[in-house]
Formats: structure tokens, C-alpha cells, sequence
């Protein structure tokens, strides 16, 4: 019989083949730890040692390498593609499963191939091929899933009648890929930001600035966005009309595999030609213009050769033109360029975020597919600076038990479909895998879960893996983590002689754990921001099982970042990007060092004083001072600057050649006579931080919550509305007399401004329609709650109205001193409908005369 001090050791069975191991143990006394468990739990908790120990439930977690694919922006999938996703039975996974292994081999060959260092264009050939394959199993999956019947000219009849949008200089014809934002899409937006701005900027404590959109082009030029922000385009030899290359070859090639008489073969080989358009190059595509003779699909005219087009409005600032620059093109790089002032304010401490809110201009070549590709948008960027070397998050342990559906980059190069898991896991990985070296919130969080996975009891048997864990500790877990602080205390029960004898093999930490692997994500804080975009996309009401965060294929991805994923949801439109979430490593602040000549760093205390190498700059401050007057202090700066290298760079150019630039000034040798090479002692090291940033495009995140939150009546496909997120409702509540008797009118005046000093937005409906009606004219605009003042509000005392809700359409009636703060309560969240009609009566029906 095996007993209770040796029956079960939580980490000694993590390495079956070890042989101080007690996985024979666990097996032998499966039954009667199986009795035990009832015994401390009940038959619902029973710990079922026999399923654990045969899945080996302690063995070493191996983390999925991130081998990733090569991929530019994927193409726009039809509406039924996450359905189907989430709804495939075995037999239509018997379908698709050959397709998924052909995709699989194929990422595998583009994997071998990166990692054999084979020439690019073999790359290229072979990840356009992964592309075509991909393209065939998501065909397959559309061919299998249900039709959506969502109607989006239903819903754009919606917008456009009660002006949520509309098209700019509408009465001039309007202008494509530019909108105005009528009173419901203004209040909307308005609310989107300030629930954003509460979830973000407040409770993460981050500073904000507000940047010129006047963006000189020395800025642009250090960010790469003058030499690499361009698309292909192509022009009517006769009218000038500009097309965007990619796109009507797309367009050609879908308007050739409609037409009926196209062949089976044809229509398969323009299909896999489309797929593997972003791979191509300028040339490539010309050739296929030209190859397939394509004409302007406005007139029929002949079309030019393509050219480069920078995406960019370029702008003369000032009367005599001679500044040029840019319409910013994003928010970021007005807070990278005031990084050092932002650092002073906190205090010269990492880490820290910064947050911007603003228009954004891109000078599109053909704007397309309404909110969701325009020439001016609203940007909400978040700048996260941290130490390149601890991306750790001191409050990833909140949020490690999210759950989200996550696409990787290994799951799209082997046509796998998104998994759901925690972030916790995305980041750590699981198992033991995820406690890490024990030495970050998150890790000990990983601890407790590990334990309460396994139904950890106090009567377990320690052994030497189990004291290893404990030592690493330091000091005992927080009270609130259950499990991990119980498990503590029992092994801090055992005396020090005890803990010597336990049986085992004493291991290191790491190869316990395997040490702090990296997973899916690459760190805590990339991580921290995923799950908190997530948090805020579902508060403000986007459908959960419409949105995803697919990872960037490595040739999505710009050279400089670690790693990035995009918030996607799923629209009429396909998986659209909403939030981009990436790490950009030093990149920006590094460029604009660069640029600048300012050196964009941190101060960072060393352990120990070391002794460095210096090579400083001798100048002649009064030769600098008369010859760049108002600029030596610039140049002082750019002297002290210069690191050895770059002073030994200097020297030797003011020797051979007299002169040498420095940050856009020329020096000479009279200006620096000499330097000084000498040794010193220094106590900090300098360190460029790296930059985690969310970007959050609030046009796309707009559209996507109106075609999440569009319904239509089930009695009557005529009424449509808006089932919008109290939270973010441009109106919260209506207020409706039942007549527009002048009896009403205290009642619905005192209700109003109730309402309007608690700070709810009010509408008042006093027009002779019916009360169905004005009903459904508050639904169309989404109003979440209406009142209603009738004729028992007036006759009867107390004074009473209804309080009706518009999705279920439910109503209660409560006292009218009751109302202001329910509404208020509702639109906060604190209070849900629920809870309403728990305290008040449903009503059903009301008097509609005196």
C-alpha cells in the first residue's frame, strides 16, 4: 500500500525516465488517492491520478518554436470563414484535412530554406506557392460553411438615413475615401475615445501629448517614411485617372474567373496568380498588365508603365515654400521626437507609455471599401518604452488567465486554423514550462495555476524537484494565490533535515523548468497590451466570436520588430485589422538619434563601477559660438555626443580632409583643435529602450462595432437598429411622453434634467407619432433605454413611469424618483438589466386615455 507521504510528489514526476522518479508510485496508488480525494473534496473533485499519470502530467513542456512564415497582408476573407472555423464537424475536417498538410509541408520547405540561408528569390518562389495553397484551403472552407445572411445595404441604408456617415461634399458629388461624421457617429466616436482614454490612459497611468499633424521632412525622411511608404500605380494615358496596381489586376483578373466561358484550368491559374500578387515585385506585375492587355476599367483607355507613389500629402510650410514636409502619416513620431522631454517629466524612469490621439493622412490611390481604407483617419497610439533587456510587465499576472483566440504565424504556414488559449500560455507556454526561473509575478501566478490544475492536497510527498521550486521562491507567494501559498506553507512545515532527506535527484531551476522559454508571444508586456485591447474591444461591445489576433508573418513584419499581432474582426468585409500590437524594438528612437544628432537614451545604474575608454572632443567654444551663433548649442551637444567611434571618425576626417560634418553642421579642425583620450569610472550605461506600441485605427474599430451590433427586428425585417454597448450609446436614454399634452410636459421637463445633471445624454421624443413608433426611432440610433411618461405618471400617485430596454424590448415601471439613477447605473455598467427587472415588475400593457 502505498502511503500518503510518498504517494505523490507534484515536480518529481516532471522527468519520467528518471529513476528517483515516482511516477510507478503514482500509478500503484491511483485507487487510493482516488478514495482520498472524496474523502477531502467530494466525488466532484476528484483527482484522477490515473488519467494524469497516464498523460504524463508533470513531463517537460516543449514550447511551439516560433519558425514563422513569409506573408505580406493576407487577402480579405469572405464573412463565413470564422463560422466555419468554429463550426467544422469530422467530416468536413476530413475534407480539408489534405489541404492542411499541404500547406504544412510547404511552410516546412519555406522553413528549411530561411534556415539554410537559401538565396531570396527560392524563398520568394516558394512562399508565394505557400500562399496559393493557403488560398485553396480557405476556398475549401468557404465552400464548406454556411451562407451568412447578414445585409450590409440594409445596414449602410441605416447610417446614411440617420447620418451616423456619409461621403464629404456630398452635394458636390462627394469625394472618395473621405467622410463626414454626422451627430450619432460623432457622439459614438467621442464615447470610443473616452472609454478608451479611461481603459488606457488612466488606468495605466500614461502621460499624453498632443503633436503638430505639420510634419517637416528631415522627421519623415530619419522614420523611413519618405524612401518606403509607396504603392504601385498606374495611369489613364488619356484622362490621368490613377489606379492602384494590385488592386485592378485583382479586380481584372476576378472580373475574367466570373465569366462563364472561362475554363476550369483558367480560372484555377488567375486564382493562384492572385494569391501570390503581394509577393511579386513592380515589374512582375507590369509584365502581367501588360501580358493580359489590361485597360482602364473606367474608360477603356490604355494604361502607363507603373511608378512608385508615396502615400503621403506633401506640404510647403511657410510663405516662401522653402520647408517642405508632410500631412503626419501617424501619430507615433511625434511622440518618439519628444521622448527626452517626456522622459524628464517621469522623472528620467522606464517604463512608461505615452498616448496619442489624432487625424492620421494617407494619400491612398484608390480608397476603397468605405470607413476601412481612407485618406484621413483617426489614430489612438500608445508608446510603451521599456529596458530592451526586462519586457517583463508587473501586471501581466491580471491578466495571464484571459482567454483569446490566437492565430500564429506556425498555425497559418501549417493551415491550422486560430487556437483559444491564455495569454498567460501564449507568453510562458504551460505546464512547468510556464514557471520560468520564479522570479516575475507572472511566473509565480503560473505556480498557482500549475497546482490547482493538478487538484493539489496538502497530504502530497515532497521530494528534491519539490524543494527547488520552494527555494526559488525567496519569499511566500501572495495570499491571494491559493494554492501556491498552501503548497508553501506545507513545505515550510518541514525542518531542515527533513527537507535534506527527501528522496530525488536535486536539480537546477532551469532544468526543472527548462528556464524562461519563450513562447507564441514574445513577452509580458506585448502580451500585457494584447489582452487589454482585447478587454476594451469586447467592453465597447465587439462580438468575441468575430475577433482574433493574427500574428505577422515574417515578411509582414518591418526588419527592426520582434514581433507583431493584429487585432482582427470579422466584417462583410472579411478579417479586418483594427488594433496593430507590436513590438518595434529601438528602431524609431535609434532613426531619430540618427537624424537629430540627440541622443534618445536612458541612463541605466550598473551593479559594479566599471573603468571605460573615452576619446572627448576639445572644441574651441568661442570659434563655434561666433561661426553657428544661435546653433552652438546644438553643436556642444552633438560634440559631447559623440561616441569613441565616432569621435575617431572625426579626428582622423579634420586631419586628412580639414572638415567633417556633424548633424547637418560643418566643423573644422580650428573648431576642434584636439582630443582627449583618457579612462574613466562609470557608475550607469546608457541604453536605448525599446518601444511596445498598440495602434488602434478608430474608423475600422467604428465600422466594425456598427456591423456587430446591427440587428433586425425578428417580427419585422423592416425595423433595423443598432444594439449598441450601453457604455458607448451616442444617446442613453429617450424620454417619450405618451401625448404631447401640455399635462406631460413637468413630468418629461423634471425627468430631462434628472438625467442631464447626472451627465446622460437625453433625447426627447414629444412628436404625435405612435409610441411604436418614436420605439422604433430611438432603436434605429441605437438609445438603449427609453421612459416613457403616460397617463398613469399623471393620474395615479406616487408618479410612476416605465423604463423600457431595446433589445428585449422588456419594460418595468418604477417610481419616477427612482429613474434617474437606474439609468445612471446602467450606462455605467454598474447595474445590468437583469437586475432590474429582479426589483421591478415587467409591465405589459398601459392606459392610452384619460
Amino acid at each position: 500500500m502505498v502511503t500518503a507521504r510518498t504517494a505523490r510528489s507534484l515536480f518529481s514526476v516532471c522527468v519520467a525516465s528518471r529513476p528517483w522518479s515516482v511516477w510507478t508510485s503514482v500509478c500503484v496508488g491511483a485507487r487510493w488517492w482516488e478514495a482520498r480525494g472524496r474523502q477531502l473534496y467530494g466525488a466532484g473533485a476528484v483527482w484522477d491520478s490515473r488519467k494524469q499519470a497516464s498523460a504524463g502530467w508533470g513531463s517537460r513542456h516543449q514550447s511551439t518554436s516560433a519558425g514563422w512564415g513569409s506573408k505580406k497582408h493576407a487577402a480579405k476573407r469572405k464573412i463565413q470563414l470564422q463560422t466555419a472555423e468554429l463550426m467544422m464537424d469530422a467530416e468536413m475536417e476530413q475534407q480539408l484535412a489534405p489541404l492542411r498538410a499541404s500547406c504544412k509541408e510547404q511552410g516546412d520547405l519555406v522553413r528549411k530554406l530561411k534556415a539554410e540561408g537559401a538565396p531570396e528569390v527560392d524563398i520568394k518562389k516558394e512562399v508565394q506557392e505557400l500562399k496559393a495553397r493557403k488560398k485553396e484551403l480557405e476556398d475549401m472552407i468557404l465552400k464548406l460553411s454556411p451562407a451568412d445572411t447578414f445585409d450590409r445595404a440594409k445596414m449602410n441604408d441605416l447610417i446614411k438615413r440617420r447620418f451616423f456617415y456619409d461621403n464629404s461634399f456630398a452635394i458636390y458629388g462627394g469625394i472618395t475615401g473621405q467622410y463626414d461624421y454626422g451627430p450619432m457617429g460623432c457622439d459614438l466616436v467621442d464615447n470610443l475615445l473616452a472609454e478608451w482614454h479611461k481603459h488606457f490612459v488612466i488606468q495605466e497611468r500614461m502621460l499624453k501629448v498632443n503633436c503638430s499633424i505639420l510634419t517637416p521632412e528631415p522627421v519623415l525622411k530619419a522614420s523611413g517614411h519618405v524612401d518606403k511608404f509607396a504603392d504601385y500605380m498606374v495611369k489613364d494615358v488619356k484622362t490621368g485617372e490613377c489606379f492602384r496596381l494590385d488592386h485592378l489586376i485583382k479586380q481584372h483578373f476576378e472580373k475574367v474567373m466570373a465569366d462563364k466561358k472561362t475554363s476550369a484550368e483558367e480560372k484555377e491559374a488567375l486564382s493562384l496568380t492572385v494569391a501570390r500578387l503581394d509577393g511579386m515585385t513592380m515589374e512582375e506585375m507590369n509584365d502581367l498588365m501588360r501580358k493580359h492587355d489590361m485597360k482602364s476599367p473606367l474608360t477603356g483607355n490604355n494604361l502607363t508603365d507603373a511608378t512608385e507613389f508615396n502615400l503621403m500629402f506633401p506640404i510647403s510650410i511657410g510663405p516662401s515654400g522653402n520647408l517642405k514636409g508632410f500631412l503626419r502619416p501617424e501619430t507615433a513620431q511625434g511622440i518618439f521626437v519628444n521622448f527626452k522631454r517626456l522622459l524628464e517629466y517621469n522623472q528620467g524612469k522606464l517604463p512608461f507609455a505615452c498616448a496619442q490621439v489624432g487625424n492620421a493622412y494617407r494619400n491612398e490611390i484608390s480608397p476603397r471599401s468605405g470607413l476601412l481604407r481612407v485618406r484621413e483617419f483617426t489614430m489612438a497610439e500608445i508608446e510603451h518604452f521599456c529596458d530592451p533587456d526586462d519586457k517583463n510587465h508587473p501586471k501581466f499576472a491580471q491578466v495571464a488567465d484571459t482567454e483569446m483566440v490566437l492565430y500564429s504565424g506556425c498555425a497559418q504556414m501549417d493551415g491550422e486554423s486560430a487556437k483559444r488559449m491564455t495569454i498567460g500560455e501564449a507568453v510562458h507556454g504551460s505546464g512547468l514550462s510556464s514557471l520560468g526561473l520564479l522570479s516575475t509575478p507572472a511566473e509565480v501566478g503560473a505556480l498557482d495555476r500549475y497546482l490547482k490544475e493538478r487538484s493539489y492536497i496538502l497530504e502530497h510527498s515532497p521530494s528534491q524537484a519539490d524543494l527547488v521550486v520552494w527555494e526559488a521562491l525567496r519569499q511566500p507567494p501572495p495570499s491571494d494565490l491559493f494554492h501556491a501559498s498552501r503548497w508553501y506553507r506545507h513545505l515550510s512545515s518541514f525542518s531542515e533535515r527533513e527537507r535534506l532527506s527527501l528522496p530525488g535527484e536535486k536539480l537546477m531551476l532551469e532544468e526543472l523548468t527548462g528556464g524562461r522559454q519563450k513562447g507564441m508571444v514574445a513577452n509580458e508586456t506585448l502580451g500585457y497590451y494584447m489582452a487589454r485591447i482585447q478587454q476594451y474591444l469586447l467592453r465597447i461591445g465587439i462580438n468575441p466570436k468575430k475577433l482574433r489576433f493574427r500574428q505577422h508573418l515574417s515578411n509582414e513584419m518591418a526588419h527592426y520588430a520582434c514581433d507583431c499581432w493584429d487585432a482582427e474582426c470579422l466584417t462583410s468585409y472579411g478579417w479586418i485589422e483594427c488594433v496593430g500590437c507590436a513590438d518595434r524594438s529601438a528602431y524609431d528612437l535609434q532613426q531619430h538619434t540618427k537624424g537629430s544628432g540627440v541622443r534618445m537614451c536612458v541612463e541605466r545604474p550598473l551593479k559594479e563601477a566599471v573603468m571605460v575608454d573615452s576619446l572627448a572632443a576639445q572644441p574651441d567654444k568661442g570659434i563655434i559660438g561666433k561661426t553657428f551663433k544661435k546653433d552652438a548649442k546644438a553643436v556642444q551637444e552633438a560634440l559631447t555626443a559623440l561616441t569613441i567611434e565616432q569621435a575617431e571618425q572625426m579626428d582622423k576626417a579634420l586631419t586628412e580632409q580639414g572638415e567633417y560634418e556633424l548633424s547637418g553642421f560643418k566643423m573644422t579642425r580650428a573648431m576642434v583643435p584636439s582630443f582627449k583620450r583618457e579612462q574613466k569610472k562609470v557608475f550607469v550605461e546608457e541604453i536605448v529602450p525599446s518601444v511596445i506600441e498598440p495602434s488602434f485605427g478608430v474608423g475600422r474599430v467604428f465600422y466594425s462595432l456598427l456591423e456587430h451590433s446591427f440587428r433586425v427586428r425578428e417580427d419585422d425585417d423592416k425595423r433595423t437598429f443598432f444594439s449598441l454597448a450601453t457604455v458607448v450609446a451616442p444617446i442613453k436614454v429617450s424620454v417619450l411622453p405618451l401625448s404631447n399634452k401640455q399635462e406631460f410636459v413637468p413630468f418629461t421637463t423634471q425627468l430631462a434634467d434628472a438625467l442631464t445633471d447626472l451627465n446622460l445624454s437625453v433625447k426627447i421624443d414629444d412628436s404625435t407619432g405612435s409610441i411604436g413608433r418614436r420605439y422604433a426611432r430611438t432603436d434605429e440610433i441605437g438609445i438603449p433605454l427609453g421612459i416613457t411618461v403616460d397617463f398613469d405618471t399623471v393620474n395615479k400617485v406616487p408618479h410612476t413611469v416605465t423604463v423600457r430596454e431595446r433589445d428585449s424590448t422588456q419594460q418595468v415601471r418604477m417610481p419616477i424618483e427612482e429613474v434617474p439613477l437606474t439609468i445612471k447605473n446602467l450606462a455605467d455598467g454598474k447595474t445590468q438589466w437583469k437586475d432590474v427587472t429582479d426589483k421591478w415588475p415587467i409591465f405589459t400593457s398601459q392606459e392610452t386615455t384619460k
